[in-house]
């Protein structure tokens, strides 16, 4: 009879005192991936669907968009669903994949503060986009940036 060797065992989980984040992060994991279908598909229908589709697509469009507060709490959402769902997965393959405890911890506090950045980064883009700012009278958004400021 041939028999099978036994995985590797897992490194014993210390339960500790306090919130459980293991638990809120499987959580977040469901509830993002539900929220993040429904901005994803809703963003791409307006742009690609709607409209001229695809060719609708340039400055214009996106500065049009960001100067409503929907469509710039719609991005927003989006962003810092999508990044903070991408690192929490990342950690997790980390987590599992990486045997070195000292490394473990570098590569997560790395994905956090990566994630970070890109969502300060990322946040101030869109709340403080101004399609107006270093326009010459060349340009061809000049006429609508005078029209703006008078």
């Amino acid at each position: 009879m041939t028999t099978i060797a036994e995985p590797r065992a897992p490194r014993a989980a210390v339960r500790r005192k306090g919130p459980n984040l293991e638990k809120w992060g499987w959580i977040y994991m469901r509830v993002s991936g539900v929220l993040l279908i429904v901005l994803i598909f809703g963003h791409l229908f307006i742009n690609l669907l709607t409209g001229t589709g695809i060719h609708q697509i340039d400055f214009a469009f996106v500065a049009g968009k960001f100067a409503t507060p929907f469509w710039q709490w719609w991005d927003v959402l989006m962003l810092w669903l999508a990044l903070i769902h991408g690192a929490n997965g990342m950690r997790t393959i980390v987590n599992d994949y990486v045997g070195h405890e000292a490394t473990r911890k570098v590569l997560v506090w790395a994905l956090w503060l990566s994630a970070g950045f890109l969502i300060v980064l990322g946040t101030l883009v869109v709340f403080t986009f101004d399609p107006c700012i270093g326009v010459t009278s060349d340009s061809s958004l000049w006429e609508m940036c005078q029209s703006v400021a008078n």
